[in-house]
C-alpha cells in the first residue's frame, strides 16, 4: 500500500520515468499539480497532447518541426556551413552559441556494442544532402566520446571521398564530455577553435 492515493502514485510512477525526474523530484511536481487551479493544469494536459500530436522531425535535418521544414531550415538568410549533431539538444545548444549555419542531426552515434549501423541513423540522408546541396563547409560536431570520435571519423571519410572541406570541434569539449553538458560559452570557443579534418 502507498503513502498516497492510487492517482497520485501512478502519476508519480509516470513522472519518474522522465529523465532527471526521481521520486522526490516527481512527488514535488505532483503536490505542485495539486495546488495548482484546474485551468493551469487543463492547460498544461493540452500542451502536451499538443506536442506529441503535432510536433514531428524536419524531413530535412531533423530537427523538432510542426511543418514539413523547421524554423532553421525555411530560413534562407543561413550560412552554408552544414552543423552535424547527434541529437536535437546538441543543435539548441550550438545555436544558442551563435552558430547561424544549418543543421543534421544524426539521431544518436554509431555503436556496434549496441546494434547501432550508419543506416539506422540519419547518415544515409546526410549523403544525399552532401551530394544535393551547395555547401561552403561541414562542422562535425559530435560528442568527444568513444562512439562520437567513430562516428566522426566515419563521416569525415565520407566528407572527404565527395572532396568536401570539414573540421571538428576543438578546443574547449573535454574529453569524454557530452555537449549537453558544456556551457554555452565553451562551446563558442569550441566553434571557433575548430581543426580541418
Amino acid at each position: 500500500m502507498g503513502y498516497y492515493p492510487e492517482k497520485v502514485e501512478k502519476l508519480i510512477e509516470k513522472l519518474v520515468k522522465f529523465p532527471g525526474i526521481g521520486p522526490r523530484s516527481a512527488e514535488r511536481i505532483v503536490h505542485h499539480i495539486l495546488r495548482e487551479d484546474e485551468d493551469v493544469v487543463n492547460s498544461l494536459a493540452e500542451n502536451l497532447i499538443s506536442v506529441k500530436r503535432d510536433v514531428h522531425l524536419c524531413k530535412k535535418c531533423f530537427n523538432l518541426s510542426e511543418g514539413d521544414l523547421c524554423n532553421i531550415c525555411r530560413d534562407e538568410r543561413r550560412e552554408n556551413i552544414l552543423c552535424i549533431v547527434e541529437e536535437i539538444k546538441d543543435l539548441i545548444l550550438i545555436e544558442k552559441a551563435g552558430f547561424k549555419g544549418i543543421y543534421h542531426v544524426l539521431g544518436g552515434t554509431i555503436s556496434p556494442l549496441d546494434k547501432i549501423t550508419p543506416e539506422k541513423l540519419t547518415i544515409p540522408q546526410l549523403i544525399e544532402r552532401l551530394k544535393k546541396e551547395a555547401l561552403t563547409e561541414v562542422i562535425i560536431a559530435t560528442n568527444p566520446t568513444t562512439e562520437g570520435q567513430n562516428t566522426a571519423e566515419y563521416i569525415s571519410g565520407i566528407l572527404k571521398e565527395l572532396g568536401i572541406k570539414h573540421s571538428r570541434l576543438r578546443c574547449g569539449l573535454p574529453v569524454g564530455s557530452e555537449i549537453e553538458y558544456v556551457g554555452t560559452p565553451t562551446l563558442k570557443k569550441a566553434l571557433e577553435d575548430r581543426k580541418v579534418l
